[in-house]
């Protein structure tokens, strides 16, 4: 059995990593920072349409860059598998922010006020408060949808991206973990954020008042039992986002609406806290992931977590060999995902006596406890190749070893 190579100028093959930087520097001139920054006063309808404009020349720059017989790192292929493709979008002549110049895209250190990190949603969401305990003092850039998120990293608009991957209550976050495979970006870090649901209205209604409560489906259903406590017969909607409901009804002053939110979020769109602390449990966690465009080089100074994601062309047959490469290590699993093969979903076997059957195929996601750094995580990797016809090193990054307690949100 071979053993990979623990020396830095190997982590680029282990993670699957190529050198982007001379691409970077020639694309900064068609790559426009147009998101707002939240503390700027605008709401939804201002910076929605913006954060969706990634590139002024994206789709002119692919076609000459194709045609010089060149490749553009952004839509390149991993894995075997697509990156996902850029939707050209015009550019209004409106007041946006200036373009990135060859010194934005100089090396950006691990923490501080100089990083801009992406997440999802509208300022007053929770993924604003993680990117907030991920980077303090950052400059944290909202953005309409996950994958805008990912592609503002990877087109050097911001430097990381705080998004969530799982939740106590509600489970994986199944939509980020099919954007990690298709994008190229790599998680250097982890946050734990306790959830604080409030209910939230307009000044002066009682929620008494209220015929309706929105919010995201998952707070709705983290919240549930506590809106039938409280006495309140009042219909359930769900819409994107947290704070975007408690935006919604500032804007339209809907005077029996209300949401569940933040105590943020209230504070933000002038709304008022009717009641406090409503999720039906107090250890509601989320977790979140920092991603960037370079991994981290891996150490064994502090408590380490690695994230990987593999397939078999046999189905999952082969997951038991997979764990066993772990477990004779004793290297303790904390995560085991499986989602369908998105380019072979169906696996097809025949026979004769009984017709033919159809079954799912699967990616499998597995965190574990150990460095890349470690020979130990090197050997089970190498062994877990040897039964995998597809495995990608999504991440080997510090685990968040911060105390947590089920107490008020930031």
């Amino acid at each position: 059995m071979k053993t990979l190579n623990p020396s830095p100028s190997s982590l680029s093959s282990v993670f699957g990593v190529k050198s982007s930087s001379h691409r970077a520097a020639s694309r900064a001139g068609m790559v426009s920072y147009c998101l707002h920054n939240p503390n700027s006063g605008h709401l939804r309808a201002g910076w929605q349409s913006s954060c969706a404009i990634l590139a002024s020349k994206v789709a002119s720059s692919q076609q000459q860059e194709h045609g010089k017989g060149g490749s553009l790192d952004a839509t390149a292929a991993v894995n075997g598998m697509d990156t996902m493709d850029l939707v050209p979008i015009e550019i209004a002549h409106a007041n946006l922010p200036k373009a990135l110049t060859i010194a934005d895209l100089s090396p950006s250190p691990a923490h501080g006020a100089s990083l801009r990190v992406a997440y999802q949603g509208v300022p007053g969401a929770y993924s604003e408060a993680a990117a907030g305990k991920a980077y303090p003092s950052c400059e944290a850039i909202p953005c309409d949808q996950f994958e805008i998120a990912f592609q503002a990293v990877e087109l050097w608009i911001a430097d990381r991206a705080v998004l969530p991957v799982e939740n106590s209550l509600g489970g994986s976050i199944h939509r980020n973990y099919d954007l990690l495979l298709r994008h190229r970006l790599h998680i250097v870090g982890e946050v734990q954020l306790p959830v604080h649901h409030c209910l939230l209205a307009l000044p002066g209604v009682r929620k008494e008042f209220l015929t309706r409560v929105i919010s995201h489906p998952q707070a709705l259903s983290q919240c549930e039992h506590t809106l039938t406590k409280l006495g309140l017969n009042v219909a359930r909607e769900g819409v994107s986002d947290t704070a975007g409901a408690a935006e919604y009804i500032a804007a339209n002053k809907l005077q029996t609406t209300g949401a569940i939110a933040s105590a943020r979020a209230a504070e933000l769109y002038g709304l008022n806290v009717l009641a406090d602390g409503i999720q039906d449990d107090l250890s509601n966690v989320t977790r979140f992931v920092m991603l960037a465009r370079e991994p981290i080089i891996p150490r064994v100074d502090r408590p380490f977590k690695t994230s990987i994601v593999f397939a078999h062309e046999k189905g999952t047959s082969v997951l038991f060999k997979v764990l066993s490469a772990f477990a004779f290590r004793n290297i303790n699993l904390t995560k085991i995902e499986s989602r369908p093969h998105l380019n072979r979903p169906i696996r097809v076997v025949d026979d004769a006596n009984v017709g033919t059957a159809k079954h799912f195929e699967y990616m499998f996601y597995i965190d574990f406890e150990a460095s890349m750094a470690e020979v130990r995580a090197q050997n089970a990797l190498a062994e877990v190749q040897e039964f995998t016809s597809f495995l990608r090193v999504l991440g080997s990054y510090p685990m968040d070893m911060t105390p947590w307690s089920p107490s008020r949100a930031e």
